[in-house]
């Protein structure tokens, strides 16, 4: 491998690419520009359609190559061109879809002519649909059987997330159970402690916490194409994964570097594990499922329950 290990390249990811060698990567997770007229520093992210693809058909394939042949890439992409990529990823360049997650997020963009835009897509792919990691044990959920009805049938481990939420979680306490396949997570508003502050794109810590426990073991190594806020690579350095990043932007990538400094292997991730347990209702303010005496019929319920792998900051 042509690249050393926990270093941040400020570098096109294409080139930067071109010199690893191939089936070096244990997971890769890309948040690329989504080509909707963002106002990035170094970056056009107003390319013809067209343009658009074949670009990201060639950076993809390379991740692809890149990749051992029990690897996992996760992409993160907006509505514009979700179905295309799929379609590329599996026909053209031959991965199997494991999952396609919906990120449900508070904090939307507001629109004028369409329904508001409150979440993006999450696509989980393979190269081998028989041999990859899926560490199911490391991110799993209370089930409702065990924070609702207190069921003693329940699995004492919890359950696996699904991918699907549907409405403003404030609004229907007993409808967002953390075991469903549309996820929830607040986007990282600019007011949010854990916002890096020179970047407008970055994702929960929390939400890639979940996706490196899954598809990675600690001292894998974790690729992250598009650097932005660092993110990616903090959780990876905080979960005691290496990392390979690349980053286009001079400013970007420096900054990065920064916040890996000040991070070390086993700190807690930023943001609430379960984000649901502190969102108000509309209706009153409260928490969720929270009576006048500030105790919820959750919290008593859980308080019995042993601690489950997944559900703390810590790895």
């Amino acid at each position: 491998m042509a690249s050393r290990r926990n270093v941040v390249y400020q570098a096109d990811c294409i080139e930067g690419l071109k010199k690893l060698d191939d089936g070096v990567i244990d997971l890769a997770f890309a948040d690329p520009p989504f080509n909707i007229k963002y106002d990035y520093d170094v970056y056009d992210d107003n390319l013809p359609a067209d343009e658009y693809l074949a670009w990201c058909q060639v950076w993809m394939g390379e991740v692809v190559r890149v990749l051992k042949p029990s690897g996992t890439f996760w992409l993160a992409i907006g509505d514009e061109y979700a179905a295309e990529l799929k379609v590329l990823m599996q026909q053209a360049l031959g991965l199997h879809c494991r999952s396609w997650v919906i990120w449900y997020y508070t904090f939307g963009v507001n629109c004028k002519f369409k329904f508001n835009r409150s979440h993006a897509h999450l696509f989980h792919m393979v190269k081998d649909p028989k041999q990859f990691t899926f560490n199911d044990a490391d991110i799993r959920v209370p089930s409702a059987r065990q924070l609702v009805y207190a069921d003693a049938r329940a699995n004492p481990k919890g359950r696996l997330p699904d991918d699907t939420w549907i409405l403003r979680p404030q609004d229907l306490p007993e409808g967002f159970t953390p075991e469903e396949d549309t996820w929830y997570f607040p986007r990282v508003a600019g007011t949010f402690k854990e916002r890096a502050g020179w970047h407008g794109c970055q994702m929960p810590e929390q939400l890639l916490g979940r996706l490196i426990r899954a598809c990675s073991n600690k001292g894998e190594i974790l690729l992250d194409p598009f650097g932005g806020s660092g993110t990616t690579l903090a959780v990876a350095k905080k979960l005691g994964r290496d990392y390979i990043g690349y980053e286009l932007s001079a400013e970007y990538a420096e900054n990065i570097r920064r916040r890996l400094k000040q991070i070390s292997v086993g700190d807690p991730l930023d943001g609430a594990p379960e984000p649901l347990v502190s969102a108000p209702n509309t209706a009153n303010g409260r928490r969720l499922g929270e009576n006048r005496s500030g105790r919820s019929r959750r919290q008593k319920l859980a308080a019995d329950q042993p601690e489950l792998p997944g559900l703390t900051g810590a790895d």
